[in-house]
């Protein structure tokens, strides 16, 4: 089941319709002179292009004009996470409800609103990246704002249902980094626009199979697997006191290869510090190795690649990652995000939409590992892609 969180923050946009150029403080006076709530309205016709998956969604959201009454009137089954008795909610209730959102694990979170709702998200994120806390989910605005400067929303709510459609129907969604901007609202009434950066949040935007790299329209395969060691790498340097376990396969290889390691193509090998730790490690050293990385209060990443054609990135000709060193992977701090799984685009795209394949012999681990996943496949370049289980 699609887990799609939803946000909305009912008077976004509230100021526009007669002439205050924002909301910002502005209700009362608006809401005097006429205006009308618009947010719910463009949630759902964001909410409408997904009709067709209505019985593979769950909207997880808060109640009354926060989310509720819009994904009920469509008939989406809603799960509540949040509470609130206000009609004209605040700043903090879009933040508590994020949080709640970020704690159930959804998806992606569609949130409705204009630059200062996205403000607030991006507060919230921001602190959860800082602390490690929730495992990253990506977020995409619905444009229900008087001013809408940022680059983390669609450009039409149809258009946010339709980056989450191509999500359900298993299509490659980028992932990418969008500013959070906003203007000085007393300052826009007098005609002036002076806009300033509050940071950024990962959103996934339009499909985009073809990188930067190319040669005749195709991926040229050593360029773009030397874009994926670099990306690999600069986590490394960015968190030299990690240990990774490399896993087995070509694209690994061609990983350790870029660093100047021995590399054990059909098996797993250790790596901290950008220096080789051991090769071709059994479970049980494995082990080892991460009880005593534990004891040492380090953080261990995992960087995977798939099998072509079939898709498995447990399971099959890397069974050293039992079920008890994958647990203990995904239950540290940023969950299922210290897996690292590199991939072509090409290599993903010759799946045919099938999704990856988690095969570890622990029913509820592959139903726990299934869902969305971040494949890095490029520099700074990565595209979500459903992960699933066997059964």
């Amino acid at each position: 089941m699609f887990k799609l969180g939803l946000i909305i923050n009912p008077i976004g946009g509230v100021g526009g319709s007669v002439a205050l150029k924002g909301s910002d403080n502005m209700v009362e006076q608006a809401l005097a002179l006429g205006a009308e709530l618009k947010a719910n309205a463009r949630t759902q016709a964001a909410l409408t292009v997904l009709l067709p998956y209505k019985n593979d969604i769950e909207i997880y959201t808060a109640n009354n004009q926060m989310g509720e009454q819009a994904a009920k009137a469509l008939g989406f089954e809603v799960k509540l996470i949040y509470q609130t008795d206000s009609e004209t909610t605040q700043a903090e209730d879009t933040e508590k409800a994020l949080l709640a959102l970020l704690s159930a694990h959804v998806d992606i979170i569609l949130f409705a609103g204009g630059d200062g709702t996205a403000r607030n998200i991006a507060s919230v994120i921001s602190k959860n990246v800082e602390n490690n806390e929730y495992p990253q989910v990506p977020v995409l605005g619905i444009p229900a704002g008087c001013k809408i400067h940022s680059g983390v929303y669609a450009i039409t709510p149809t258009a946010a249902g339709r980056v989450v459609e191509l999500m359900l129907t298993k299509q490659l969604v980028t992932l990418t980094e969008g500013d959070v901007m906003d203007i000085d609202e007393s300052l826009f009434r007098q005609g002036i626009v002076k806009a300033k950066r509050f940071g950024e949040m990962q959103i996934p935007s339009e499909l985009r199979y073809v990188q930067a790299v190319k040669s005749g329209g195709k991926e040229s395969d050593e360029l773009v697997l030397q874009d994926i060691s670099e990306e690999v790498i600069a986590k490394m340097v960015d968190n030299e006191d990690n240990l990774f376990i490399i896993g087995s396969g070509s694209t690994t290889d061609f990983l350790m290869h870029e660093l100047g390691l021995e590399s054990t193509l059909l098996g797993v090998d250790l790596v901290q510090n950008q220096c080789l730790m051991a090769n071709d490690v059994t479970e049980s050293i494995l082990w080892q190795q991460l009880m005593i990385a534990k004891g040492a209060n380090k953080n261990v990443n995992l960087v995977i690649t798939l099998i072509g054609g079939q898709g498995h990135i447990f399971g099959r000709g890397n069974q050293q990652l039992s079920p008890r060193i994958i647990r203990y992977i995904i239950n540290q701090p940023c969950g299922k995000e210290n897996v690292i799984i590199i991939a072509t685009k090409t290599k993903l795209t010759q799946l045919n939409n099938k999704p990856l394949i988690c095969d570890t012999g622990d029913n509820e681990l592959d139903q726990l590992l299934s869902g969305f996943m971040p494949i890095t496949t490029g520099y700074k370049d990565q595209v979500l892609y459903p992960v699933s289980s066997p059964l």
